[in-house]
């Protein structure tokens, strides 16, 4: 069978229509790339928007009044996306992380959660549903979440200091608010809870520690991002990056570390357990250690574009697929097809280059992390 010529005009970032194989084979759950990795996380983008102008991820100058977002018809339906899911998981996912833009602007996600979480595994096991936040809106939808069928949050929140914060967020958003939301989500169960601080060297790396303090013998995983060059609008420069070996050093001199396993092959944090029982830490270093060879997630835009590297340039069209009259297996066919080929391993190539270039300057637009999720 041929593909059929769709419209492209509408797309954001580069993209084609995927090969449908003219045989077709069902799926067994066992799917590897190139370099023998399997597909086992699906991240889903819900929105292009956020209530947030972070200077890593949407820069105010860039995502202004005038920046046109995608409009509600470009959108997955909470069915498309359901669709594609269930495709996946027979592929061998076992895992679906909810992601933005700001999930929680997406209306009645909700109905989302509770029509993912009815889907299991070929083995009959129900799958790992999570979802990463702002926190601005989760104090009022945590529990409506939970009930949905949501596990777990995990959250963005980048310092404590009122004024740090809200500079970094560009709204003037208070951090007590997000507080509350990781209060109020532990309460209804929403646990464990994940702390994501993004670090950039001589902005917010004073809170380092202090964040730490916080969030010991709160229940809750605190995790230190290394600044990443994720698309092409947010000004990333190398010696803004604080390795994440020097965050540690800066914890253990206060409050002694000890280095644990993860807790599954591809995790992308390195763990660390206080030496007096306070709970753990991770980093992630995906800048100074890069973790290429064992990433087992695909990434699903939000108008249905699949993308298999964080620092990809260019998606595969889903969306004409599921529009075009394709029935379930020859999509099967076309997301096998797909992984298959799969040889994404940016951050490898970069720790590989000078300072001063990149692999991926060749002209073409990568995608921003807004578009496609963390």
């Amino acid at each position: 069978m041929t593909d059929k010529v769709i419209p492209l005009a509408d797309i954001r970032y580069a993209s084609r229509v995927p090969h449908i194989p003219a045989r077709l084979e069902a799926p067994t759950g066992l799917l590897s790339d190139t370099l023998a990795r399997p597909l086992r996380d699906l991240r889903i983008s819900v929105t292009d928007r956020c209530n947030f102008r972070c200077s890593y991820c949407m820069p105010s100058e860039v995502f202004n009044k005038d920046y046109a977002f995608l409009p509600q018809t470009s959108l997955l339906s909470f069915e498309e996306i359901t669709r594609l899911a269930r495709i996946f998981v027979a592929h061998g996912v076992e895992k679906i992380r909810l992601t933005g833009g700001e999930p929680l602007l997406r209306k009645h996600l909700e109905v989302l959660i509770e029509m993912l979480a009815k889907l299991q595994t070929p083995e009959g096991r129900p799958l790992d549903i999570t979802l990463t936040t702002n926190a601005s809106l989760l104090a009022r939808k945590a529990q409506s979440l939970k009930d949905a069928g949501l596990q777990r949050v995990t959250v963005s929140l980048d310092g404590l200091d009122d004024a740090t914060f809200r500079r970094m967020n560009d709204v003037d958003f208070p951090v007590a608010d997000v507080l509350k939301g990781i209060e109020v989500a532990q309460k209804v169960g929403l646990s464990p809870i994940k702390i994501n601080m993004v670090v950039k060297r001589g902005t917010n790396d004073a809170e380092i520690l202090p964040m730490a303090r916080h969030f010991r013998h709160s229940g809750a995983v605190l995790r230190f991002i290394e600044y990443m060059d994720v698309g092409a609008t947010n000004g990333w420069r190398m010696d803004e990056v604080l390795p994440s070996a020097q965050v540690i050093e800066r914890i253990n001199a206060e409050f002694p570390l000890t280095s644990i396993n993860p807790n599954y092959t591809g995790e992308t944090a390195g763990r660390w357990r206080y030496a007096d029982g306070g709970g753990e830490i991770g980093v992630i270093s995906s800048v100074t250690q890069a973790f290429c060879s064992d990433c087992n997630r695909a990434r699903l835009s939000t108008e249905g574009k699949l993308f298999l590297c964080l620092f990809a340039s260019q998606g595969h069209d889903l969306r004409a697929l599921l529009r075009g009259g394709y029935a379930d297996d020859q999509i099967a066919g076309a997301v096998s097809h797909i992984w298959q080929k799969r040889d994404d391993r940016y951050s490898e190539l970069r720790a590989a280059m000078p300072a001063d270039t990149s692999p991926l300057d060749n002209g073409l637009k990568r995608v921003e992390m807004s578009y496609i999720g963390g």
